[in-house]
């Protein structure tokens, strides 16, 4: 294990996500998929963790590795570089859970990192087939959605698609009922769910879905929430609808 004591870590090269916390840091080493490129952190934390040998370590202290980091964000003494994991295909994700019931998540310009993140966690949680967003209308992987998600991004996987309205078409033809969440809806998602495999459709923070993605779902529904308020935040009507689409 190569280290190189008092040298305080450099920045991450741009495009290249910047990860903290124990189970991220966690998550993204026992992850076969994913490219370490630099381990920094403090010796009594980096003591806990099965480092591997081809990846440069640098031990650093607690106030270097907070300069690492937005803000307050808990590091808990370990920082790593890694590179984006490759993309993946739509197809590739429906012809491999072709033969289960998982629920899909599709998400229509959902753009807060830490609402990411915690769907993705959710989506773990319940065992859904993955997530699918825009390519240009969500944010890149980073410590954020790392951190929020608690370890999901490197079980999760996140399909990124040029065109959604043409993926839910797809996704249609996978044999999966869409069904897209807004307030303005006249059933509950209860009353949406059949028994066919069941793809979610969530909009973004504020704006809800587009309406072309509307024109692209099933069905739509809501949650059946007290009228004292007007709606939730993304990430928990996710963990709601998917919880519902389990134990249904």
């Amino acid at each position: 294990m190569a280290a190189r004591k008092g040298h305080r870590p450099s920045k991450a090269p741009a495009g290249r996500p910047r990860f903290w916390g124990k189970h991220a840091v966690g998550a993204a080493l026992a992850n076969p998929e994913r490219t370490v490129r630099k381990i920094m952190g403090t010796r009594e934390a980096l003591a806990g963790f099965d480092l591997p040998a081809a990846v440069p370590v640098t031990f650093a202290e607690a106030t270097d590795l907070a300069r690492l980091v937005p803000g307050d964000a808990p590091h808990q003494g370990v920082v790593i570089e890694v590179e984006p994991l490759e993309d993946m295909w739509l197809a590739d994700l429906l012809e491999h859970g072709k033969d289960d019931n998982r629920p899909l998540v599709i998400l229509d310009g959902v753009t807060d990192p830490h609402n990411v993140g915690a769907i993705l966690r959710s989506a773990a949680a319940f065992d859904a087939l993955g997530i699918v967003t825009p390519d240009r209308n969500a944010p890149p992987e980073s410590g954020t959605i790392a951190r929020a998600a608690s370890g999901a991004l490197e079980t999760v996987p996140w399909i990124r698609v040029v065109n959604l309205a043409r993926a839910l078409e797809e996704i249609a033809a996978a044999g999966f009922w869409r069904i897209g969440l807004t307030g303005h809806a006249t059933q509950t998602l209860s009353d949406a769910m059949g028994t066919q495999r069941i793809a979610i459709v969530l909009g973004a923070e504020g704006e809800g879905m587009r309406k072309n993605t509307e024109d692209h779902c099933d069905e739509l529904a809501k949650l059946p929430i007290s009228e004292k308020v007007e709606s939730l935040n993304v990430s928990n009507a996710a963990a709601i609808a998917l919880y519902a689409v389990t134990t249904r």
